[in-house]
């Protein structure tokens, strides 16, 4: 029983999975689609709102120090999935990594894992997005009432109309095709990134060096609270809950993290991709490299535009330019911002739906879902019913505390395909590797460790609220997973046609 859980899936077997007629995507992307895709998702929440939240409670100026080391932790994370996405094209990202090295049991753990990740992250998004467009609505005149804002009207009801509404119309979007999402994607990161270079280079000459002082603000007890509330490693160790310092650069790393999020998405589009074995390790690698300078970049312009200890945390770098007295600029920052909060959306979209499309092939969860499209050639039905669940749970929640689960999740995956990387090097020596993580096994061990030690950083109540989804996630599994898993199955014929059962002779 302990080994069928552990059994792993070939390679081979899961790129032949890939060329069944019914449940076969289409390859259609190419290097600078995947790069796009990268910088939309990752360019959003992060630099347009978490700078100010981490430089005000955390890290002060020393928030460009956390990007930094965020950033630093997603390269070594992004090579090992450079390797994976290149010699495993497969739909599914960490998931099918784990099928391969791990076996059946950590693929399931790992793709429940990013079901949560991708549906949070998509949800608090879109609320993030919808704040923004009321806020330009608002500029105008135009007020939404608040049962149609996700605030209680007097009736005690609140949705948030454009969120929901937002969920809606990319789900459609990628319904009609991943291509038609690329050049959607490739528009709105044009519009993004020029709203980013204004912050820098037009923030750069409004930089007050008196507001670095002091770089990294000294210690301060944290109010007191909840220790579910401290991070995990402070009360592991005995410390005393603390901002600032030393240790509050890593509590704004692990928090900035959700900024990141998204060079892992371009891995779950490795089977739509015309020449994966070149283009993924350049999508993953490049976007990472150009979202990551614009981070620290435009960390420092904004710290230095505004003492640390005043800037807004829900639009720190529009807000940053209206202390200057250019408000112009923040209009502009302010539509920037919902215009790229768009893409992030949808990419998280895209990553969840191909990840549960790819446990559905291998019948981990219903096989109704891993039926694609006649004409478009997607996977429509767990885009419909993934959007639509989202899109209900973005108008009734704001997600604010479940956030840090993303991060959490992502950083878990970070850790499994790092030591798969290295177990399948060792059981699989022979499959071709177009690109190879460098240094093996010291970079997969360093990804680990700085993995986990940013997973420590995070809130105490956000370790226990993932352990209650892994719980739930064992309980599916072992309900219906385990039984109708098409590999168990595969193999359970093969055996029988093997040892085929004696006549009775009787």
């Amino acid at each position: 029983m302990s080994s069928s859980l552990f059994r792993t899936k070939k390679v081979e077997q899961s790129i032949l999975d890939t060329e069944e007629p019914e449940h076969a995507l289409k390859k259609s992307l190419s290097a600078l689609d995947l790069t796009v895709f990268g910088v939309g998702v990752i360019i959003g929440t992060g630099i347009f709102v978490l700078t100010g939240k981490v430089a005000k409670e955390n890290a002060g100026p020393a928030v460009s120090l956390a990007f930094v080391v965020a950033g630093v932790v997603c390269a070594l994370a992004a090579l090992c999935y450079a390797e994976f996405a290149s010699t495993v094209p497969v739909a599914g990202s960490a998931y099918t990594f784990a099928y391969a090295s791990l076996g059946e049991l950590p693929a399931w753990i790992i793709g429940w894992d990013l079901v949560l990740e991708f549906a949070l992250g998509t949800a608090v998004v879109a609320v993030g997005w919808s704040g923004y467009v009321r806020s330009l609505l608002d500029n105008v005149g135009w007020h939404l009432p608040d049962y149609l804002s996700g605030r209680e009207g007097s009736s005690g009801f609140g949705f948030d109309i454009l969120a929901a509404a937002l969920v809606l119309v990319l789900t459609a979007i990628l319904v009609v095709g991943v291509k038609l999402s690329a050049r959607v994607t490739t528009v709105v990161v044009a519009i993004k990134v020029t709203v980013v270079m204004i912050v820098i280079i037009a923030g750069a000459f409004f930089i007050v060096g008196d507001n670095y002082k002091p770089f990294i603000p000294k210690e301060q007890a944290q109010e007191a609270g909840s220790n579910l509330k401290a991070p995990l490693v402070q009360l592991m160790f005995g410390y005393t809950p603390t901002n600032f310092g030393v240790m509050g650069i890593f509590t704004a790393a692990s928090v900035v993290f959700f900024a990141f999020i998204g060079f892992d998405v371009v891995a779950t589009a490795a089977e739509e991709t015309k020449n994966p074995q070149r283009d993924m390790p350049r999508g993953i690698l490049g976007s990472l490299f150009i979202c990551t300078a614009l981070y620290v970049a435009v960390s420092i312009v904004v710290t230095g535009m505004e003492r640390y200890d005043r800037l807004s945390i829900d639009a720190p770098l529009a807000d940053a330019f209206k202390a200057t007295g250019h408000p112009w600029y923040a209009g502009v920052i302010s539509f920037g911002a919902a215009i790229g909060l768009t893409t992030v959306c949808m990419i998280l979209l895209l990553g969840q739906t191909r990840v549960f499309f790819a446990m559905s092939r291998d019948g981990l969860l219903p096989r109704f879902f891993s039926r694609v499209h006649p004409r478009f050639r997607t996977p429509h039905r767990p885009t419909i019913l993934l959007g639509v669940i989202i899109a209900i749970v973005a108008g009734f929640t704001s997600l604010s505390e479940l956030a840090e689960l993303v991060n959490i999740g992502t950083l878990f995956a970070f850790v499994v395909v790092a030591i798969g990387v290295v177990i399948l090097r060792h059981t699989r020596p022979d499959l071709n590797r177009s690109f190879r993580t460098p240094l093996v096994p010291f970079v997969p061990i360093v990804s680990v460790l700085a993995s986990l030690w940013l997973m420590l950083n995070l809130p105490a109540e956000t370790w226990l609220r993932f352990a209650i989804w892994m719980v739930i996630g064992f309980v599916v599994y072992f309900l219906y997973g385990r039984s109708h898993s098409r590999l168990v199955r595969r193999e359970e014929t093969a055996e029988a046609a093997v040892h085929p059962p004696r006549p009775n002779t009787r």
